[in-house]
């Protein structure tokens, strides 16, 4: 453990506006980890990308954190090789995603009184899916909850496996390269350090830019289409 790590904790821990609850708190999960952190850091994502029960789970903000931690040792592994891990689980779970949707999911999806699996949640995804396609596979990475359940519509629309696992390896190497390097590049920043838990929101946000540019560009088509 290096020097900076203490004043990192120290900083994020007097932050003086809770964000996150602390069991979802990125820098609190990596660092209840210890040793063991890179896997449990795998886990989440492989969870939050194929188990159903992972949506709540910070994706986006857990990625930028481990590539902080990377950034000053205290996940002491190459960076390439932590991006290439974590594209794998993500890669994977969105596999195992897709086979639970494809096996149990109509079941599952279609109980009225489902507190957990909501049917919302699924027809938001599968309005998301049909609006752009195979592409939101890729967009999808991007946006919390949309990218867990995601995986399940696919499965229960009998999506091609082949274009679904393709797109699925796509998305998930943008996803998981972009968010743990941006932490790697960026996290060391003065301000940055001494504002993770705003960090972890404004990630959150920043995510949803894909969506709004794609339904932006999809009124500009139907608008000119309209005027044609």
């Amino acid at each position: 453990m290096t020097p900076e790590l203490p004043a990192l904790i120290d900083a994020a821990n007097t932050s003086s506006l809770a964000l996150l609850p602390a069991w979802l708190d990125p820098e609190n999960i990596i660092k209840s980890l210890g040793p063991f952190a890179l896997i449990g850091v795998c886990l989440i994502i492989f969870a939050e990308c194929g188990l159903l029960i992972g949506f709540f789970l910070p994706g986006d903000s857990l990625l930028f954190v481990t590539g902080l931690f990377v950034a000053i040792d205290a996940i002491p592994t190459n960076i390439a090789l932590v991006c290439a891990i974590l594209a794998v689980c993500a890669f994977v779970g969105n596999v195992v995603g897709y086979w639970i949707g494809r096996k149990v999911g109509p079941a599952m999806f279609n109980k009225p009184d489902a507190k957990l699996f909501k049917r919302q949640h699924v027809d938001k995804t599968h309005e998301f899916f049909e609006r752009y396609g195979a592409r939101a596979i890729i967009l999808a990475r991007f946006v919390p909850i949309v990218r867990t359940f995601i995986t399940a519509v696919a499965g229960v629309g009998r999506m091609d496996q082949r274009k679904f696992f393709a797109y699925s390896a796509i998305g998930g190497l943008l996803w998981t390269v972009s968010m743990t390097l941006l932490g790697f590049f960026l996290g060391n920043i003065p301000w940055i350090k001494e504002n993770l838990e705003a960090m972890a929101i404004l990630i959150v946000l920043v995510s949803v830019v894909p969506i709004i540019v794609e339904y932006v560009r999809e009124r500009r088509k139907k608008a000119r289409k309209a005027a044609a």
